[in-house]
C-alpha cells in the first residue's frame, strides 16, 4: 500500500507525460486499450480519446487514480501518454473494432496505466482459487477493504478490478495486488453518483471475513473523510480538456461533490452491511 500525501502535485501532474514509441499488443476491456512501452523503458495500458465508451473514461482514470494514490491504495502511477501519430500509422493493431467497422486510434495525449513488471516476464491474473486469495488477503489486508472505501466514495458504477502480479519464473512465490480500471468511478461519462448498498462490492466475499465494524476500513476511511478541499483540487490539475467531454468545466463541480461525499461513506458502509447480500458476516 502507498502511504498518505503521495498524490500528484500541481508540478508532478504536469510533469509526469511520457511519448509512447512501441506498440506491444493489444488488452481485454470494453474500452479496448493497448499495452504500449514509453521513452522511460516501462510499458503501460493505455485508453485512447476514440474508445468505444465514452472520452471522459480518461479524466475518470486520472482523477481517481490519483485519489486513489492519496489516500495511499495500491494503484498503478496515473499518467499521460503521447502517442504519436507515426506511431498509429505504423501499428495496424492499434485501431478499434466498432461491429464490423475498424477506427484508428486518436494520437495525441492519451491515459496510460503502468504495467506492473516487465511483459513476458510477469505473470498477471485476475482471479487466484481461494487458497491463494486468503494469502494475498493476510498479507495486504488493507487492499479489499481500502478498495470498497474508495468506491464508495467515488461511485464506482463498475465491478471491482484487482489484479495479482508475480515474477512467471518464480512459480509458488507470493502474488502482490493492485486495483485497476476506474473509468466508471463518477458513474462514466455521467459525473453523478447513483448510489447502491450492494455496488461495489467484490464478488468474493471471503475478502470482508476481517471485518468486524467501521474501524476495519481504517485508515482509509479517516483519510478521505480528513481530505482538504485543496488536496482535491491538485489532483486534477494538468488533466486534458479534452478528456472532459463537451462541458469540461464540469470537472470543478465533480470535486466539489467529491468533498462533500467524503463524511458520507461511513453511513454507505453501514447500509452495505444491512444490505440484502450481508457481506460481512462477523460485523456485529
Amino acid at each position: 500500500m502507498g502511504e498518505p500525501g503521495e498524490g500528484p502535485s500541481a508540478e508532478r501532474a504536469e510533469a509526469f507525460r511520457l511519448r509512447a514509441v512501441e506498440f506491444v499488443r493489444r488488452m481485454r476491456g470494453a474500452s479496448q486499450p493497448s499495452l504500449l512501452r514509453c521513452e522511460d523503458g516501462a510499458s503501460y495500458v493505455v485508453k485512447f480519446r476514440n474508445n468505444p465508451q465514452h472520452v471522459r473514461v480518461l479524466a475518470n482514470e486520472m482523477l481517481a487514480g490519483r485519489l486513489a494514490l492519496l489516500i495511499g491504495l495500491s494503484v498503478p502511477r496515473p499518467t499521460v501518454v503521447d502517442v504519436p501519430p507515426e506511431l498509429i500509422a505504423a501499428s495496424p493493431l492499434l485501431q478499434f473494432e466498432l461491429g464490423t467497422r475498424r477506427e484508428p486510434c486518436a494520437a495525441g495525449l492519451q491515459f496510460g496505466s503502468r504495467f506492473p513488471g516487465v511483459p513476458g516476464r510477469t505473470l498477471v491474473v485476475d482471479f487466484l482459487p481461494d487458497r491463494l486469495l486468503k494469502d494475498v488477503v493476510k498479507k495486504e489486508p488493507g487492499c479489499f477493504l481500502g478498495a470498497l472505501v474508495f468506491d464508495k466514495w467515488t461511485c464506482n458504477c463498475d465491478g471491482r478490478q484487482v489484479i495479482f502480479y508475480r515474477l512467471q519464473d518464480r512459480e509458488g512465490s507470493s502474488y502482490s495486488t493492485t486495483l485497476i480500471d476506474h473509468g466508471f468511478c463518477f458513474n462514466d461519462g455521467d459525473w453523478n453518483f447513483p448510489d447502491s448498498p450492494i455496488r461495489s462490492l467484490y464478488p468474493r466475499r471471503m475478502v470482508y471475513g476481517g471485518v468486524r465494524g467501521l474501524d476495519s476500513f481504517e485508515p482509509f476511511l479517516s483519510r478521505v473523510e480528513n481530505l482538504e478541499a485543496s488536496d482535491l483540487a491538485d489532483c486534477v490539475r494538468g488533466i486534458p480538456e479534452e478528456w472532459c467531454g463537451e462541458q469540461p468545466e464540469e470537472l470543478t463541480r465533480l470535486v466539489e461533490r467529491l468533498y462533500e461525499r467524503r463524511r458520507r461513506v461511513r453511513q454507505a458502509l453501514i447500509e452495505a452491511r444491512d444490505s440484502s447480500l450481508a457481506p460481512f458476516p462477523n460485523w456485529r
